[in-house]
């Protein structure tokens, strides 16, 4: 199969490629978004580079002429389009360009697929649509119509420009809401990486609240399994949670980083930030009928390997 993956040189895309790329032949496209240094990028990709089977192209996906000039070289089967703007806090301080950079860039992508005949699409959503919704675990039936941030209003507005390209022209679409990813290559402002690159300096972290937060973390080795699950299935529009179903406090993830680094953390207590949740927790009997979905890793071995990932960069 043909593959076109955006994103292709971030966190999640390029875990994504290296799977693939034994059995698949992939495009692969990124802006380079300066949000974290494009070194860091560029090293996620360093090991496919060269393979006759992976073809790297920087661009951005609002230039829709580059994006058909690519897809009129290329032939491709199915769209794994992950490229977004993405963090709930920065979103809030620039709507206007997660509005671009994720809800007209996916309008361009489907386009794309409607003008060059591709009928599948795996779509990046987030479990941020869910909001502050009170029941748990998150159900994919749950109303979503209240999301708290920019950057979950355009994951969810990306979901229904989804449905309509499905509904107007037949286009098989998976939209898979992923739950707190972390592992290899995690974006370096992200949670788990940021705190143990500063409890390993000994610098001061923020815990916002008062620890009790509770997320579904989820290692990237399982949500790379569950979109790989996701490729041959026929699927008409459907909307698919890929989490680990297991939350994790706050206080325990610090509590863990230390026990890995064997280092103590400096921690200091801020408020609640604008947007965050205080809950996510993912219902995957959904993925797990559909696409036969069964996370491994659990928060104890996950970090394990990340902080000793983390320990090989440094």
């Amino acid at each position: 199969m043909k593959l076109l993956i955006t994103g292709a040189a971030g966190f999640l895309g390029s875990n994504l490629a290296d799977s693939l790329i034994g059995s698949h032949h992939i495009a692969g496209i990124d802006n380079f978004d300066p949000f974290y240094d494009r070194s860091v990028k560029e090293t996620n990709i360093k090991g496919l580079m060269g393979n006759s089977k992976f073809s790297f192209y920087e661009m951005d996906l609002l230039n829709p002429e580059k994006l058909d000039d690519l897809l009129t070289t290329h032939s491709v089967d199915m769209i794994i389009h992950l490229a977004a703007k993405a963090g709930v806090r920065p979103s809030i301080l620039d709507p206007v360009g997660y509005t671009k950079h994720n809800i007209e860039a996916t309008v361009n992508i489907l386009e794309a697929a409607r003008i060059h005949n591709i009928r599948n699409i795996i779509l990046a959503s987030s479990s941020s649509v869910y909001g502050n919704n009170t029941k748990v675990p998150f159900s994919e039936s749950d109303n979503v119509d209240f999301p708290i941030s920019p950057y979950a209003a355009s994951k969810k507005a990306c979901e229904l420009f989804c449905y309509a390209y499905h509904h107007l022209y037949d286009i098989r679409i998976a939209c898979l809401r992923f739950f707190t990813v972390y592992g290899p290559r995690q974006r370096p402002e992200m949670a788990i990486h940021k705190f143990t690159r500063l409890i390993d300096h000994g610098k001061e972290i923020e815990m916002y609240g008062d620890g009790a937060s509770r997320r579904d973390y989820t290692y990237i080795s399982d949500i790379v399994e569950g979109i790989i699950a996701t490729l041959d299935k026929k699927i008409g529009y459907e909307v698919i949670n890929l989490g680990n179903s297991s939350v994790v406090e706050l206080r325990y993830l610090i509590r863990l980083i230390e026990e890995n680094l064997g280092k103590e953390a400096r921690i200091k207590q801020l408020p609640d930030q604008p947007g965050d949740v205080p809950v996510t927790y993912a219902d995957i009997s959904k993925a797990k009928r559909l696409l036969g979905y069964n996370p491994r890793v659990g928060i104890e071995e996950g970090v394990e390997r990340f902080v000793g990932w983390y320990g090989e960069q440094t």
